[in-house]
């Protein structure tokens, strides 16, 4: 037997090892000197080994408002007789108050097929004419059949519609009766959309109906959207993945993801008019980032102030305002150029800001100044201040009227100014502070994304009043639609 010499046989690997960290450092070099691409359709979603599933009630009959009842657990049954436990959100049903559709209950779960869901009652009470009867529940689970599947990396949302007759039995007996239905999808033209940053995904919703019907896995914290209505896309700014998600909203899923710098954290990203540029606030890094949506590269990128927190392009689309909420200033970007074209220097915390329907008037809030800034476009100067109170941290200026709607950190309240005498005329209480406005303009409805209370709430543009709401999932965040302005 031939011995192989030891030394020869360690240089021999010392060499093949210097020879693989040489080619990876050259593979490694060119690649970073290329436009940066991404995966190709189907891209998995996160967590894409499992299934989710959202549950929702349809309102309450008005036969029911005598009834109170508890759920104590709600389970989805595999074909396997595998009974998986969901996260109740909902659980005392006063029905009564139950007249617009709410989420029951939500749940992560192997995919596969399903037979139907079945609910543990803890107690249920009516109201009679000598005050409230207790009613008696059933020992064991509640089981209704309705087969589904769950399908790895997608969400799916599944409709209750309560059948009151059927759930009280000889007027002392309560076992819960629901019809079981997967929600259709609206037209193309009647959808909206909402970020839940901490649940990573994007609700959808139906205008009309003002009710969600489906939801799309994302990346980790989603924040802002731009949304494409031409070709049906939204571009969905990852802060927590460094990364935009590519969404065919018709198809309802991930079609590409166009990967940033580590250490970007992409806050709001804006579209040009012409839908050729995609434009991205990286608050990581102090950069904007330019993006063909088409061809999901990164074309270049811009450093700006620190911590740009949004982007707002003009109506003409040639310059994009960055506004830079730690240095005090606004980025102005010739974007033909794709080059900063002046600097604006503001008050402390620049956030956000919205253009007059003429595009004349920028109006420009700040994070830490009790004052609204008028800024003139052409010659890029304040030309006027406004008292609104310390601690502005939305704005949303509706294009028609040019009335502008405001909210403040910890203010639970929308305050509406009018454009001529620039002070409040109005107010829309919101149980909780809004993290993004926007307006339907095909309805008339101002849309508030209301975090503390996990809901999108509806209001109507000339009553002030409440026309619904909607809920959402961990901490929404943005909302925008077809038919915005």
């Amino acid at each position: 037997m031939i011995i192989p010499d030891i030394k020869v046989v360690y240089y021999r690997k010392i060499s093949i090892l210097k020879g693989f960290i040489i080619t990876l450092i050259i593979f490694l070099f060119f690649s970073g000197c290329q436009a940066k691409s991404v995966f190709l359709k189907p891209f998995p979603a996160e967590g894409s080994d499992r299934g989710e599933v959202f549950l929702y009630t349809q309102p309450f009959p008005q036969e029911a408002d005598r009834l109170v009842f508890n759920i104590k657990e709600i389970f989805a049954v595999k074909d396997d007789g595998m009974a998986i436990p969901l996260s109740i959100s909902l659980a005392e049903f006063k029905c009564r108050d139950i007249k617009r559709q709410r989420l029951v209950a939500t749940g992560h779960m192997p995919p596969g097929h399903y037979t139907g869901l079945s609910f543990k009652v803890r107690d249920a009470s009516l109201e009679v004419e000598e005050g409230v009867a207790s009613l008696l529940v059933p020992d064991e689970p509640v089981k209704i059949d309705f087969p589904f599947q769950i399908s790895a990396g997608k969400p799916s949302v599944i409709s209750l519609a309560f059948n009151y007759i059927q759930s009280i039995k000889n007027r002392f007996k309560f076992s819960p009766s629901f019809s079981i239905f997967i929600p259709g999808k609206p037209l193309a033209g009647l959808t909206g959309y909402v970020t839940n940053y901490a649940s990573d995904n994007l609700m959808v919703f139906d205008k009309k109906s003002m009710q969600v019907v489906g939801v799309i896995a994302t990346g980790r914290g989603p924040n802002g959207i731009a949304l494409d209505q031409r070709l049906r896309r939204a571009y969905v700014a990852l802060s927590s993945d460094d990364a935009i998600d590519v969404i065919d909203v018709t198809a309802e899923e991930v079609i590409n993801r166009i990967w940033l710098n580590t250490g970007d954290n992409p806050q709001e990203p804006a579209l040009t008019p012409d839908g050729r540029l995609l434009l991205t606030a990286n608050s990581g890094s102090n950069t904007v980032s330019v993006i063909d949506p088409i061809g999901f590269i990164e074309l270049s990128r811009i450093n700006v102030g620190n911590s740009p927190n949004s982007i707002l392009i003009d109506p003409a689309g040639r310059r994009a305002y960055v506004f830079n909420t730690l240095s005090n200033t606004i980025s102005v970007i010739d974007i033909a150029n794709k080059s900063i074209a002046a600097t604006i220097s503001t008050e402390p915390g620049p956030l956000r800001g919205q253009f007059n329907r003429q595009g004349d008037k920028l109006y420009v809030i700040h994070e830490l100044s009790s004052y609204l800034a008028v800024i003139n476009p052409l010659s890029l100067t304040v030309t006027n201040r406004i008292y609104v109170g310390m601690g502005m941290r939305v704005i949303k200026l509706d294009t028609k009227t040019d009335m502008f709607y405001m909210s403040k950190k910890h203010g639970s309240m929308v305050e509406v100014y009018d454009p001529l005498s620039s002070i409040p005329i109005d107010y829309i209480k919101t149980e909780g502070d809004t993290a993004y406005i926007t307006i339907d303009g095909e309805e008339n409805n101002l849309y508030l994304t209301i975090p503390e209370t996990k809901t999108l709430m509806i209001v109507n543009i000339v009553s002030k009043k409440i026309v619904s709401k909607i809920d959402a999932g961990e901490s929404p965040y943005w909302v925008t639609m077809m038919g915005e302005r």
